[in-house]
């Protein structure tokens, strides 16, 4: 179609629940305000799959693993790149539970070469735990906000 733009960059972030508390990285970078993130990131060629990335990263990020990856909700932003100046970057957002957390056993590029901070961090998952940080996206943090009922849905046992 005419008017699609090129995707160039493709990440999986998990909604990560541990009972009632969602996990997130607060960020801190120089000269930066610091906002917070869902564990994830980019697809990387050597990824089977994005499901396969949410994996990897999310070993990467906390030493974790998780369990009931369930699609939740799409992102799509601009990403220009020298090559492609109306890039975007589709950000898919899973819904998963924490199986297993060792943060002792994190590695990968934002262990080994930090650029500021990653601090874990367990905000309740309600309305008013979402919005007390800067969740970014905007969007996720709008998402969440509006759908805490509908994500815990999403993990329902009669789900199928």
């Amino acid at each position: 179609m005419a008017d699609e733009r090129p995707v160039v960059k493709r990440t999986a972030r998990a909604i990560l629940l541990d009972g009632d508390d969602l996990i997130l990285i607060k960020r801190t970078k120089p000269d930066q305000a610091p906002y917070w993130i869902t564990p994830g990131g980019g697809v990387e060629p050597a990824d089977k799959s994005v499901v396969a990335a949410l994996h990897r990263e999310v070993d990467e990020e906390l030493g974790g693993t998780v369990a009931d990856v369930v699609p939740a909700f799409v992102d799509t932003v601009p990403h220009p790149t020298e090559h492609e100046p109306d890039g975007v970057k589709v950000q898919h957002f899973f819904v998963c539970r924490l199986k297993s957390m060792d943060l002792d056993r994190r590695h990968g590029p934002e262990v080994e070469e930090p650029c500021g901070s990653y601090e874990f961090v367990r905000l309740p998952f309600t309305r008013a735990g979402v919005t007390s940080v800067e969740v970014v996206p905007p969007s996720l943090r709008a998402y969440l906000a509006a759908n805490i009922e509908g994500v815990r849905a999403l993990l329902a046992d009669d789900l199928g």
